[in-house]
């Protein structure tokens, strides 16, 4: 499942590094950390990868 916004796609990507030992497991918050916790390191590859051209910033409330 492709990310839907730049913002999901960099939480994801900040919680896989935290995952593979990249980065401190303390520096993470907010969505990052949820997702960390909540999702597989297989799940959080296909979150992050993919181009970030044409998404926006911030998925829309509707």
């Amino acid at each position: 499942m492709p990310a839907k916004s730049q913002s999901q796609q960099k939480a994801a990507g900040a919680a896989l590094a935290a995952k593979r030992g990249e980065t401190e497991v303390g520096a993470l918050k907010g969505a990052s950390k949820s997702m960390y916790e909540s999702m597989s390191e297989q799940e959080l590859e296909e979150l992050a990868s993919g181009k970030r051209r044409g998404k926006p910033e911030h998925k829309s409330r509707s």
